[in-house]
Order: structure tokens, then sequence, then C-alpha cells
């Protein structure tokens, strides 16, 4: 029997973008055993009656919870119906879904509990804002340290997981302001095999991020660090975290 799949897309103030991203996640889901979910956050456009018309599953907060709790419905939707992956995109096309069969193929013969898709293992033309990019290499280095493992891309959204993953990502312990290198600290501690592939990804041509704004952006980095700095401190002095 095939793997359920579930594909999982957060999307904020989509509409422009969120047809074509499912368009091309159906032409490379015709025959296989994928369905796709939108997580509208609270959109203010009518980013969820644009993915209706696609046919797709679409579950739509009331108003805008943030890009973690965006992630986290998604997980609780591929836990409480039966799936065995789940992949995430955004929906802004910036993931081309080409990746998803490699992953999922990665996840399975290396038994994996996370795959992620990373813009920086490979030379890749994707250029980010100076300050993001050095916030992603400075992340990247903390993760990679702690874990003892190399990571390229800690912040990437771009991950296909284990069934045997999303109990844990459906717990109170799950960072909902900002899932990313903190994410992956917690996964380690907690025993999940975690790695990477090569891949390409596009830039954002509308400049929107489901991140916000700059001022989120720097709360972001400050918060980040608290939240790795907690989670190595209560696993050094053995107190219960997760």
């Amino acid at each position: 029997m095939k793997e359920k799949v579930l594909i999982s897309i957060p999307a904020y103030n989509e509409e422009l973008n969120i047809g074509s991203t499912i368009k091309k996640l159906k032409s490379f889901s015709h025959g296989k055993n994928w369905d796709i979910l939108v997580v509208d956050d609270g959109s203010k456009d009518q980013t969820s009656i644009e993915a209706r018309k696609y046919g797709v599953i679409v579950v739509r907060h009331p108003f805008n919870m943030g890009y973690g709790v965006a992630i986290q419905t998604g997980y609780k939707y591929a836990l409480e119906n039966g799936y065995d992956i789940l992949a995430q995109i955004d929906a802004d096309g910036q993931h081309d879904p080409k990746y998803i069969e490699e992953m999922i193929k990665d996840l399975k013969e290396k038994r994996l509990d996370v795959v992620i898709g990373s813009r920086f293992r490979k030379n890749t033309d994707y250029h980010a804002p100076l300050a993001r990019r050095i916030g992603m290499i400075v992340f990247s280095f903390i993760v990679s340290l702690v874990t003892r493992r190399k990571v390229t891309d800690s912040t990437s959204g771009y991950q296909v997981i284990s069934r045997r993953v999303l109990s844990f990502l459906c717990s109170d312990s799950f960072p909902c302001d900002y899932p990313d290198a903190d994410l992956l600290i917690m996964l380690h501690f907690a025993g999940f095999k975690v790695d990477e592939i090569p891949m390409k990804m596009y830039e954002n041509k509308t400049g929107k991020s489901m991140h916000g704004s700059l001022i989120k952006n720097f709360y972001y980095v400050a918060k980040m660090t608290l939240s790795i700095f907690t989670i190595v401190l209560r696993r050094i002095t053995s107190l219960p975290s997760f």
C-alpha cells in the first residue's frame, strides 16, 4: 500500500500566488496518493476562495495567528487524519514541488524523521538580503555546533516529515512563534533524525513574507536566540523541557 501523503501549505494573503502553487503541486502529485491542504492563517484577501477553486482541502484560522501556528495546524490535521508523511511548502512559489518525491525517498531509505530542503547545501543563485543571510548563517552554525551535524539551512520551510515525529510537533513544547533553528535543536535532543538535501529555491518576487515586517525580523532574532539558549540550558541542567 502506498504511503498516504499530505502536502501542507501555510498561507497568509497569498491570493495572487496560491493558485499557481497548487497547480504545480497537482502536476507532480498526479497518480500519487497525495492530498493538498492549504492552511489560511486569517488572510485579509481571497486566499481561501482561490484555493478552494482547485478542489484542495482548506482550513482557515479565524484571525492571523502566526506562521508557527499555521504550520502546526497542518501537523495536527495530518496526525488526526492518518497521514504517513507530511510535506510542507510555502505558498508564494519559492519552493519547487519537484523535490518532494526525492525528499520522501530520502526519508524512507535513510530512515529519517525530517528531511529539509536546503538552499545552501550546494552553490545556488539564491540571494537573500544581507541582514537575513547573516542570520541564516549564524543560526545554522549554532545548530550545527549543538547537534554535531552540519546544517546549512536552519530556516528552510521546505520539509518532509514522518508520522513518527508528528505527535511531538503537535505538543505544547512546539515553539509556535518561530519554529526554525530552535526546533531543529529540540528534535535532536528528542532523538529524531534530521537531514538535508540540496534544492533550488526561487526568490519571493512579491517581497511579502509570513514572517512579517522589519520589526518582527528583529524580534525573530532576539526570540530565536533566547529560545535556543533556554533549550540548551535545560538540556545541560537536566530540567524537563519537552
